[in-house]
């Protein structure tokens, strides 16, 4: 199932009192998906499916930034995983990835945000992967959190 994860992976997660079918619902179209994954950045594109895309952008003090890529896993109900990467300069030699994970826990939903593939990056891997450990928050699953549970 899903995407392998690598050894340098930014990991946050949440318990949600719902079923995966049910907290999958907030993943089926942009504007689900910007009411809790566009907390923190701006969701541009959500094209759902194998073969979609999601574009997210960020204020930095140069201007918008835009990020992400294809997305390479679409499991309704329990999985999906983007390519992310800067767009235009700036960009890394290849991707990493972002990946939402549901899996059934006790009664309800284990909602995952794994950032992974920084092995990919090389020598500059590790380093990539300590900033954004530091920087990735539970904000984007606390507002998933508060939406489905209402």
């Amino acid at each position: 199932m899903g995407v392998k994860i690598g050894h340098f992976a930014v990991r946050r997660a949440v318990q949600i009192d719902a079923l995966p079918q049910h907290v999958w619902h907030e993943f089926l179209d942009i504007r689900r998906m910007s009411g809790w994954f566009g907390v923190g950045h701006t969701l541009e594109l959500y094209e759902p499916g194998k073969d979609g895309r999601v574009e997210l952008s960020i204020e930095t003090p140069d201007g918008p930034r835009g990020f992400g890529g294809s997305i390479v896993v679409f499991e309704e109900g329990s999985e999906l995983s983007f390519e992310d990467n800067w767009f235009g300069e700036g960009a890394w030699p290849v991707p990493t990835t972002i990946t939402l994970r549901l899996t059934s826990c006790y009664s309800g939903t284990l909602v995952e945000l794994i950032h992974h593939g920084f092995e990919r990056l090389g020598q500059s891997g590790p380093a990539e992967f300590l900033a954004y450990e530091q920087g990735w928050n539970a904000q984007h699953l606390s507002a998933l959190k508060k939406i489905v549970e209402g």
